[in-house]
């Protein structure tokens, strides 16, 4: 078994996009595609990780990109620069998800009748608003993600699975935030669950969180279950 990469640019609207696929070559047959969204720092070595993880598991993975070929950002200020377009405009948001999960469906590697998207922080909001829109994939996973709804989407039927991986002391989606998204996905007619983990803020994933004043604090614990919960999820939804 070996894990192979390789980068696949796209554009939209006139812009360059640049996603990683991530695949186990010693597959003969086409493989269940899982799109990883990526944080408010843009795509990195964290989300190409999981990519790779997901190609361990048994699934093609592919780090997606929402911010341009190369964009990254470093700190709060540069980060919230980032996403604050992205969150103004959703539907902007959610075209660029949608485009991405085309183009890893697209891919040779990829059975494109098994498709799934799975995000970190604003990369869970991403993904949820890929299922908002009624996308026809298989399951979405939220980790420590953003809950609050865009205002383009009441009324729509949502066909993917949902799980939220989250936190329940996060500052960024509070326990009334959560109670307004279990309203949303039950209104939305969508399968959904929420997995929360006490005493565990946001960003639980992340190894290198640290900062408790700002509400981002790594758990191994919560990793751990939440990696659990990912792959049960995956073999249930991506059968």
């Amino acid at each position: 078994m070996a894990i192979q990469t390789r980068k696949i640019a796209y554009q939209h609207a006139g812009l360059d996009y640049e996603g990683l696929l991530a695949w186990d070559d010693a597959a003969s047959e086409q493989r269940p595609g899982v799109a990883v969204a990526h944080t408010w720092a843009g795509r990195s070595e964290f989300e190409e990780g999981k990519a790779m993880e997901l190609a361990e598991h048994g699934y093609v993975g592919f780090a997606l990109d929402v911010f341009g070929k190369g964009v990254r950002g470093e700190g709060t200020e540069q980060c919230q620069d980032l996403i604050a377009p992205l969150l103004a405009d959703r539907v902007l948001l959610q075209d660029l998800v949608t485009l991405a999960v085309s183009v890893m469906s697209e891919q040779a590697e990829v059975d494109s009748t098994r498709v799934a998207a799975m995000g970190y922080c604003f990369g869970g909001l991403t993904v949820l608003d890929l299922a908002r829109t009624g996308a026809d994939v298989r399951g979405v996973v939220s980790f420590h993600g953003l809950f609050n709804a865009p205002d383009n989407t009441a009324g729509t039927q949502i066909k993917a699975k949902v799980l939220c991986l989250h936190g329940y002391d996060d500052p960024m989606a509070t326990p009334e935030n959560l109670q307004q998204l279990a309203q949303e996905l039950s209104t939305a007619g969508a399968d959904w669950q929420v997995h929360a983990y006490g005493n565990t803020m946001h960003a639980f994933t992340n190894p290198q969180a640290n900062d408790p004043g700002f509400g981002a604090v790594y758990s191994a614990a919560a990793d751990r279950r939440s990696s659990r919960a990912l792959y049960n999820f995956l073999e249930e939804v991506l059968v």
